[in-house]
């Protein structure tokens, strides 16, 4: 049983705890969103910047496109307050402010520069982690950890994209059918049109004689098939057949198939415009028509999927 075909859009939560060093909880959240190509964006807070290549890594081995955005939050559990600021980092970091404000042995005081101002302190507080006080056994376990919460969020997300996509294909299968019948509704009326263009030629010429001798039925004839052939859609009707029938095959193996799908909705519009151009009655007119709103109806839906 094949794959389903996969969406570009979902969104996926994975989270958990760490004791160690210092106890936290952490958060990974990943979001994807249609693109043109693969596009992975990685948002962690300071001090696990090392993730990313890793990060990176695992989304494209998992997905061939889409904008996705991995997002990884830290809440820390001690020498923290409820703003999130590090409270141990923060007195550092005013101790050292007024370390280097204090006079020197001389009597005169350090080289003048702007104080430094709480705000800014806090700011740099805000979620840090004193990366010397974490050795790089303690680190490497951290990030084993919060690298399988990353891989847990991915699997979640790829799933969620499948789901949608299952919604996709039967969109998209139903929109392909409906191609196929308006093609065969064509082909069956093209089979009438060079009878009907012989009979509108003649009462033409008719009316234009005006009672005078009739056109020799020979030269109508010729006439009538002249019209048949610039009329003559067949080759036409021949390649939508062939793009339904290759656009049925893409979506039954499951595989990422959205580029190639959306070059055949362009081969299927060109057909369509060209069905249009060479009607010679309202009713193949309506039929192109018919067709082109649902190619479109069909290409809306293929942006989506991966």
């Amino acid at each position: 049983m094949p794959t389903v075909i996969a969406s570009m859009t979902g969104f996926a939560r994975a989270e958990g705890r760490i004791e160690t060093p210092n106890p936290c909880t952490w958060a990974w959240e990943a979001k994807s969103v249609n693109s043109k190509g693969l596009d992975v964006r990685f948002r962690v807070p300071h001090g696990f910047e090392e993730l990313e290549s890793i990060a990176r890594g695992a989304a494209s081995q998992k997905f061939t496109r889409g904008a996705i955005t991995l997002t990884l939050t830290i809440a820390r559990e001690s020498a923290q307050d409820d703003t999130g600021i590090n409270i141990r980092v923060l007195d550092a970091l005013i101790a050292l402010a007024r370390d280097k404000s204090a006079p020197v042995a001389n009597g005169d005081t350090a080289p003048v520069v702007a104080p430094a101002r709480l705000d800014g302190l806090m700011s740099l507080a805000q979620g840090r982690e004193s990366q010397e006080t974490i050795d790089q056994a303690t680190r490497d376990h951290r990030n084993t950890i919060l690298i399988a919460g990353l891989n847990e969020a991915l699997d979640t997300l790829a799933k969620v994209r499948q789901e949608e996509g299952k919604q996709l294909t039967s969109a998209i299968d139903g929109h392909v059918s409906q191609i196929d019948k308006l093609t065969q509704a064509a082909r069956e009326l093209s089979t009438s049109q060079p009878d009907a263009l012989k009979a509108r030629l003649k009462a033409q010429v008719s009316e234009l004689l005006d009672a005078s001798p009739g056109l020799a039925e020979d030269r109508l004839a010729q006439e009538a098939a002249l019209l048949a052939l610039k009329f003559d859609i067949r080759e036409e009707l021949d390649r939508l057949k062939a793009h339904v029938s290759q656009a049925r095959d893409l979506l039954t193996k499951g595989e990422p198939c959205g580029r190639r799908l959306d070059f055949l909705c362009q081969e299927f519009n060109r057909e369509a415009n060209t069905l249009c151009s060479k009607s010679s009655d309202v009713e193949m007119t309506r039929i192109g028509l018919d067709l082109k709103s649902t190619i479109d109806q069909l290409r809306e839906q293929i942006q989506n999927i991966e």
